[in-house]
């Protein structure tokens, strides 16, 4: 049947199905933004559905001069209310910082993505540091362990050992579990820390694990069955 805004209708299902099981909402902005204002609607009525209690991600990947960038923190902060937004650390301090002005809100800044063309710089070598570690080691002096994480996918699990003796005490964003072939196991094992520090985002997993009519039931308990295998990781690492 036609519906007057199907997306919202969609993320109002989905919200019903996981809230309980979930402890973020991360939006991907490009998909609100490729249908225009349409899209922020449906953008702004979807973060009502989300319970107060469960944080809210911006996956906006933004990040510009000061003047921008004060302009997408107004954006994302003030007019939706998000709790934190993803920031590409490319052009530097003054690109970030204006995020970080916001008291309780959180950056959530590239460091080692999961993709094909992360190869071709954020491994690059100069002087002994790979340039997602410089990002990791420089970026810290912007931003404390209560307003900054770093998003590093699952699909690099073995590198978040080597990631957590440069950032020890900052929660880290995964992506990648489940449908990009990422291990929630893996990343348990390389990644928690003595208070957790992990905030593991599965997506196409679990909205798009079943295309019938019991979608809203299917999703619901593949957000179940992610929530459980995470609880026996703490429970092993006795953070629970």
């Amino acid at each position: 049947r036609e519906m007057e805004d199907p997306i919202y209708e969609y993320n109002k299902i989905v919200i019903q199905q996981t809230s309980d099981v979930a402890v973020a909402y991360k939006l991907n902005l490009a998909f609100y933004e490729s249908i225009g204002y349409k899209g922020w609607i449906s953008l702004e009525k979807t973060l009502k559905l989300i319970p107060d209690h469960i944080f809210k991600i911006a996956d906006a990947k933004r990040g510009d001069i000061g003047n921008t960038s004060k302009q997408y923190a107004t954006t994302f902060f003030k007019i939706f209310n998000f709790d934190a937004i993803t920031v590409s650390p490319y052009m530097g301090e003054d690109s970030v910082t204006p995020f970080l002005s916001y008291k309780e809100k959180w950056v959530v800044l590239l460091a080692l993505t999961s993709n094909k063309g992360a190869d071709d710089f954020q491994y690059h070598n100069e002087d002994g540091l790979k340039l997602y570690e410089r990002v990791l080691s420089v970026s810290q002096k912007w931003g404390t362990v209560n307003n900054l994480m770093y998003v590093v996918g699952a699909t690099r699990a073995e590198m978040l050992n080597s990631i957590r003796k440069l950032v020890p005490e900052h929660f880290l964003l995964v992506p990648g579990v489940g449908a990009q072939g990422g291990s929630l196991e893996e990343v348990a094992k390389y990644g928690l820390n003595s208070k957790c520090g992990l905030l593991v985002n599965s997506s196409r997993g679990i909205i798009f694990a079943d295309s019938s009519e019991n979608f809203d039931k299917v999703a619901g308990e593949k957000a179940m069955e992610i929530q459980v295998e995470m609880e026996k990781y703490l429970h092993q690492h006795n953070l629970i």
